[in-house]
């Protein structure tokens, strides 16, 4: 697997290079430049701490019939049980934000949602504004019919001007794995790294599949130690989120944070 990693990656890097980007995007090419190791990710050892899973969670709210009432309900659950995030569409930010003011919880706002296909000047814009509006995290969904289509300038270009959109705050690559194949996740994973994106997130919530163990293990151990994996979509239970965190997950993004935290509750779809 770390060949064909390493094989993945140089081509990547190539193609890149051919259609047109050395010189043309400093990003993209102190990406390049800088050699990115392979490096295991150092799983946490319940043993010689304890595990405190409700910093690991970003508690979602996506649905597009979600009003002033959930999102309260929201932000109320996440200020009691000290999530690290609330996760909402951005037209809710600003409102979220009002309602998570000094606390420590984070709010995020996703951008392109839920299909990545808007065009990049669309989604620097919305990234840019739910900054203003409030937001200290963004998720935003990769362009996956350019990945499939091999437009990795495309791609890539499409992540840095959400960054440089974000900036100071960390954005997450959502790649919406379950359309993905093994090769292209590996390529997506590069991408974001390349881009200077802080996190690689697995699903939207909204698409064919959600996060599998075998994704999230790929997905850490591609990016190395230096980047974070939000394993989102069907996790549901204490057993899930912690065997995702055991896989090389740093946040776990889900509607049922409440249940995975206590217990106790009902169990939502995302």
């Amino acid at each position: 697997m770390d060949h064909l990693i390493t094989q993945v990656t140089e081509k990547v890097k190539e193609a890149l290079l051919a259609q047109g980007l050395k010189g043309n995007n400093s990003n993209i090419s102190k990406g390049l430049s800088v050699k990115q190791p392979i490096v295991s990710y150092v799983k946490p050892d319940p043993k010689k701490e304890e595990l405190n899973l409700a910093s690991y969670i970003d508690h979602t709210l996506l649905k597009p019939e979600a009003g002033a009432k959930e999102l309260e309900k929201l932000c109320k659950e996440a200020l009691e049980f000290h999530f690290a995030t609330v996760c909402v569409n951005s037209s809710n930010i600003a409102y979220v934000a009002k309602l998570l003011e000094g606390s420590e919880v984070k709010p995020i706002a996703v951008v392109g949602f839920p299909l990545g296909a808007a065009s990049t000047s669309s989604k620097a814009f919305e990234a840019q504004e739910a900054v203003r509006c409030g937001a200290k995290e963004i998720d935003m969904v990769m362009n996956i019919g350019a990945l499939k289509s091999r437009d990795y300038v495309l791609v890539t270009g499409d992540i840095i001007k959400v960054v440089e959109a974000s900036k100071p705050y960390p954005v997450k690559v959502i790649l919406e794995t379950a359309m993905l194949t093994e090769e292209e996740k590996i390529i997506a994973c590069v991408l974001a790294k390349i881009s200077r994106a802080a996190f690689v997130k697995t699903s939207t919530g909204f698409g064919p599949g959600g996060a599998t163990l075998k994704d999230v293990e790929l997905m850490r151990r591609i990016v190395g130690p230096d980047m974070g994996v939000k394993a989102s979509g069907g996790i549901k239970t204490t057993k899930d989120a912690l065997a995702m965190i055991a896989a090389g997950a740093t946040r776990i993004g889900t509607s049922n944070g409440v249940t995975i935290v206590s217990g106790k509750g009902k169990i939502h779809g995302y």
